[in-house]
C-alpha cells in the first residue's frame, strides 16, 4: 500500500514536496518513483529511483525536481521547485518490485499562472 501526500496549489516559481510511504511486503530491492497525468493526457513518468539511488528523470522536469529516498522507512519524495503551470496534474506514487506494479490514490498539484 502506498500513502501519498503534499500536494496543493501553488503559484508559478514556487516550491512544493511531495511525500509517499510504502507499507506492507516490501521487497528490499525495488523502484520507487512518481507519475503524473494531467487532463486529457496520458500519464507520464516524472521521476524514479532504486534501492540503490539511481535515479531518473523526465527532460522536462531535470533541474528542477530531485526525487530522493529513504529505504529503511520504505519512504520515497519528489521535491519541485520553480514549478510551472504545464506541471499541473494529479501526481501518482509508485512502487514496481518483482514485476508488479502498486499505485498510490494521486495527489494534485496545481500550479497557478
Amino acid at each position: 500500500q502506498l500513502q501519498a501526500s503534499g500536494g496543493g496549489l501553488v503559484q508559478a516559481g514556487g516550491s512544493l514536496r511531495l511525500s509517499c510511504a510504502a507499507s506492507g511486503s516490501i521487497f528490499s530491492i525495488n523502484v520507487m518513483g512518481w507519475y503524473r497525468q494531467a487532463p486529457g493526457k496520458r500519464r507520464e513518468l516524472v521521476a524514479a529511483i532504486s534501492t540503490g539511488g539511481s535515479s531518473n528523470y523526465a527532460d522536462s522536469v531535470k533541474g528542477r525536481f530531485t526525487i530522493s529516498r529513504e529505504n529503511a522507512e520504505n519512504t520515497v519524495r519528489l521535491q519541485m521547485n520553480s514549478l510551472k503551470p504545464e506541471d499541473t496534474a494529479v501526481y501518482y506514487c509508485n512502487l514496481k518490485m518483482r514485476g508488479t506494479d502498486t499505485w498510490g490514490q494521486g495527489t494534485l498539484v496545481t500550479v497557478s499562472s
